[in-house]
């Protein structure tokens, strides 16, 4: 039994309350990845039902009936009916259902049911039935349906050693969970096509057999079968559009009985819910607006406010460590690389793991408490005007974390033009690769000042940056609907879930989680990269370093009282002939008008990696120049000077600089990811080329204003 995991599928309909379950049972125990052959999160998490008995519990995408439309309701329905090859049959259904919504729940559940597999149902939401007036039956529910019915409040963590009881004890009694009858008589649909299809797979319940006949051709069956059942169909007159019609109805007079036995809900005309007051100020079409960019103004000063000091603790750390190496550690070539190549590059990753955490935690707050719907519904007149609707909000705000998963879930987006439109569009978001960009550039060309005691200028700047890419995308989506010529009318159809308090456990393992990433994904490129660029920096053509180190000997012994003098220019000669000076230098011309000098061209190459690579390239190539580990990135970035003795990191050319970040194209994955999106070259082509001429001609405009 310990080495024989039992897999639990956990469906439910959206904000039902199935991922505050999911993350009560499984903490910290789980993965993150994407469904064999489609772009859909796979959430799957670990437990024990008990000493003996380990579950592996798989978070399916939330859906409201067996009748899939969209690419992440086909996930369930193929893993429900065991038409996935990829994945594994559950054993048992975890059905989560909103006992304040349990009408429209329970049509989902009782088509579950009709499959014949075990099902254990978790009602949640009670609090908030109660506040409403609703009181249910529980045992009478249970005894009506025929499965175990247990109350849940994961909040609370309320109700869970029960539910684990349950769903171990189901498991020992698998067997009897097949003879259970139906919720409704699903062979009265359609008796002889139904008899048909079991002659082929006996083992399949009769409502089962009704969604072979309609969906067989995105099932894994053999050809043999496929045509079999095509011929059903055609020999019994099988009418799917009118079975499903009849199926429904049914459905809702079976579930109207159940309700009137088992549930007492009050007068309508009662008074309304808070969630329904706060509704009409936080929707309202003036004040809702203000609510929203005080919420995101908020957002943006916290990153920097509440960040500042783990941040300068971090970079304390990175100095002191750096200077005892180099006081320690012999002059040679491996030191060197410790130092300046491994030492720096982890510094320009851990530096920025509290915003990142910050940035990350306040966002699950707002998906928490619920708001982050109603941005969608308050946007949704806004993206019409643009040529997109109210869904295509959360693929933008996913945008503000990352552009890859912000593009894959463009999959709920019916309309194909919308859903092409935002995926255009989605990579001007600001996204968290930006934020180390943005921190240390903000950082050196804004003052560290605060207008009215709390508002911070440096926090107003961040502010513009992320607004920048917002309205550049509308106005490019604007543009963009005019030639992109696909013609279809699209609905607007979203369920605003009830305000709840924010639960502090999520938002934790959220930062963790996220921090864990951005260590470990976003760190590997960046020190394959610091440690590339400390080669390409320390070596080039060895006749020129050699002729540098030999001049530079000869001074030292002419001039002895000039030795560190002399010491720093041969450490800069040797940088700028170096192959990634030559590299450099090569470029600097074509960026020489945005008041860029021949290392930021580096960085902008390397940085299309990843954009956080800038920093991690900006601390290898100033470590290798410098040579001093005492000073962190920022102050050696300060004191960088032109040729002419003017800052490198003027304010022109600082903001210049920020704002080709917001706006290009800097990452080789979101490129593909849209490529795989759109199934052509031609999209990510097109995405390229007006990303980068529109982040150059912004840029050049910024850096010649100021």
């Amino acid at each position: 039994m310990k080495n024989s995991p039992i897999h639990i599928a956990l469906v439910g309909n959206p904000n039902s309350g199935k991922t505050s379950l999911f993350n009560a049972l499984t903490g910290l125990n789980q993965q993150v990845g994407n469904f064999p052959g489609v772009t859909v999160d796979k959430k799957t998490g670990t437990l024990w039902l008990d000493e003996e008995l380990k579950a592996e519990i798989i978070d399916l995408p939330g859906t409201y009936s067996l009748y899939p439309r969209r690419a992440d309701e086909w996930v369930s329905y193929k893993v429900l009916m065991n038409a996935d090859s990829d994945e594994v049959t559950p054993d048992v259904v975890l059905l989560v259902a909103d006992a304040s919504n349990l009408k429209r729940n329970l049509l989902f559940c009782s088509q579950i049911l009709d499959l014949k597999v075990p099902v254990v149902l978790a009602l949640s939401m009670m609090d908030l039935a109660d506040k409403k007036g609703i009181k249910i039956d529980v045992n009478g529910l249970a005894t009506d349906l025929r499965v175990p019915v247990v109350m849940v409040n994961p909040r609370k963590n309320k109700g869970l050693s029960e539910l684990k009881k349950v769903l171990a004890r189901i498991h020992k009694n698998l067997k009897s969970h097949n003879q259970q009858r139906d919720f409704i008589d699903n062979l009265a649909l359609a008796p002889d096509a139904i008899k048909a299809v079991q002659h082929i797979y006996p083992e399949v319940s009769n409502y089962a057999a009704i969604h072979y006949l309609i969906n067989h051709e995105n099932f894994p069956l053999p050809e043999t079968h496929q045509k079999e059942i095509e011929k059903i169909e055609e020999l019994y007159h099988f009418n799917p559009t009118k079975t499903q019609a009849d199926e429904i109805m049914q459905r809702y007079q079976r579930i109207k009985k159940t309700m009137h036995q088992n549930v007492v809900e009050p007068d309508p005309l009662k008074k309304k819910l808070f969630t329904e007051h706060l509704d009409n100020l936080l929707l309202h079409r003036i004040w809702g607006y203000v609510i929203l960019i005080s919420v995101l103004f908020f957002l943006f000063q916290s990153i920097f406010w509440l960040a500042k000091f783990p941040m300068d603790g971090i970079e304390w750390i990175f100095q002191k460590t750096g200077g005892y190496l180099n006081e320690t550690l012999p002059a040679l070539w491996w030191s060197d690389l410790i130092i300046n190549g491994l030492l720096a590059g982890v510094s320009g990753i851990v530096v920025f793991v509290p915003q990142i955490m910050i940035l990350f935690g306040l966002i699950t707050i707002l998906e928490d408490t619920g708001y982050m719907a109603r941005i969608s519904f308050l946007t949704d007149k806004l993206m019409r005007k643009v040529g997109l609707n109210g869904k295509s909000v959360m693929p933008m705000i996913s945008g503000f974390a990352c552009a890859v998963p912000a593009i894959m879930s463009t999959r709920n987006i019916e309309n194909k033009k919308e859903r092409l439109l935002t995926i255009l569009i989605t990579p001007l978001m600001s996204c968290s690769a930006r934020l180390p960009v943005y921190t240390i550039l903000i950082s050196l060309v804004i003052p560290n000042k605060y207008f009215l005691g709390i508002l911070s200028l440096q926090g107003l700047v961040m502010m513009a940056l992320y607004l920048l890419g917002t309205v550049m995308a509308l106005i490019v989506s604007f543009v963009a609907k005019w030639f992109i010529h696909i013609q279809e009318k699209s609905f607007f159809i979203l369920e605003l879930p009830i305000y709840r308090s924010p639960r502090w456990k999520n938002a934790g393992i959220a930062m963790v989680e996220k921090a864990k990433i951005f260590i470990t994904d976003a760190g590997k490129i960046i020190m394959i990269i610091s440690l590339l660029l400390w080669f390409l920096s320390t070596y080039g053509p060895s006749d020129t370093i050699e002729k540098l180190k030999a001049e530079n000997t000869i001074q030292t012994q002419l001039h002895p009282e000039n030795k560190l003098i002399l010491a720093k220019q041969l450490s800069t000669e040797k940088l700028q002939n170096s192959y990634a000076g030559i590299l450099g230098k090569t470029i600097e011309p074509a960026i020489k008008p945005l008041g860029y000098d021949w290392k930021i061209g580096i960085a902008l190459i390397t940085s299309f990696a990843a954009r956080e690579v800038f920093v991690g390239t900006m601390a290898t190539l100033y470590s290798v120049e410098e040579d001093d580990s005492n000073s962190s990135l920022r102050e050696k970035l300060q004191a960088a000077k032109n040729t002419d003795g003017t800052p490198v990191y003027s304010l022109a050319a600082g903001l210049s600089l920020m704002v080709f970040y917001a706006i290009a194209m800097q990452c080789m994955s979101t490129l593909a990811v849209v490529k795989r999106e759109t199934k052509s070259w031609k999209w990510p082509v097109i995405q390229f080329v007006y990303m980068t001429l529109l982040a150059y001609s912004l840029s050049w405009i910024t850096f010649h204003i100021f």
